[in-house]
């Protein structure tokens, strides 16, 4: 396992490095973003190594889940399923219900839930997957599995 140093700050090892990227969404500005934070559990909580294990539990206490997605990217997400019945419902309606300006949830958050196939656009409004309602551990609507795949 090599492991990197960063002066004063401690030790990164490649299991460390691999849980962050795995959570970063695949954008370099958002892994260093993590690992920034990460390194600061590890020197508050531990001798300042980053590790697999301190790197989970660091992504963990800031709600990062093992999918990458963020606080933001649940609420948006349980707000289609649980307050629109999985949609469809407008971009501007969701951004409202979550408190955030309608262009950086198109801009920021809605591309991945794209890619990782919990949401679509529809000419109607966005519509959560059934992947979504599982990923949230909510029961899939009776008919989701024909009508939104």
């Amino acid at each position: 396992m090599k492991c990197w140093g960063w002066g004063d700050f401690g030790q990164l090892d490649s299991d460390g490095a691999r849980e962050i990227a795995r959570r970063s969404r695949g954008t370099p500005r958002i892994a260093n973003r993590l690992l920034r934070r990460v390194r600061d559990f590890a020197e508050v909580d531990g001798d300042g190594r980053v590790n697999q294990a301190v790197a989970d539990r660091a992504l963990s206490r800031l709600q990062v889940d093992a999918s990458g997605l963020d606080p933001m990217d649940r609420r948006i997400l349980q707000t289609i399923c649980e307050k629109f019945g999985g949609g469809p419902v407008g971009l501007d309606t969701i951004a409202a219900v979550v408190g955030e300006q309608s262009e950086t949830v198109e801009d920021v958050y809605e591309p991945f839930l794209l890619r990782q196939g919990l949401l679509q656009r529809t000419p109607r409004g966005r519509v959560a997957t059934p992947q979504a309602f599982i990923h949230l551990e909510l029961a899939v609507p009776r008919g989701a599995q024909n009508t939104l795949i």
